[in-house]
């Protein structure tokens, strides 16, 4: 079951999100909890570096909504105990390095 945290209400709900998603997110603290919270995983899953993850044809994620959807989800699944500022950040750095949503 999908927790619905207040970060994620807020982006699906605030407009000014999609012109800039996790735009109050630090996307270099993101790196840092992405590679001590969700790195591993990932390269268990997939190998290498793990961001096959992020960069395969099938990939789920679509849309900013989606990747913090995605991160809410994993956070929750793995009980890695975010704050919605840290899955902020998460989502800012995915978005600057492999996604690129406007």
């Amino acid at each position: 079951m999908t927790r619905i945290t207040p970060l994620l209400l807020a982006l699906l709900l605030s407009p000014a999100v999609e012109a800039a998603p996790f735009a109050k997110g630090d996307a270099k603290a993101g790196k840092l909890l992405h590679d001590q919270q969700c790195a591993g995983c990932h390269i268990g899953r997939y190998g290498g570096d793990g961001s096959r993850i992020y960069t395969r044809a099938e990939r789920r994620v679509k849309s900013a909504s989606a990747l913090a959807q995605q991160i809410t989800t994993c956070n929750a699944n793995l009980g890695n105990n975010l704050f919605p500022e840290d899955e902020a950040n998460i989502g800012a750095y995915l978005n600057q390095t492999w996604y690129k949503f406007k």
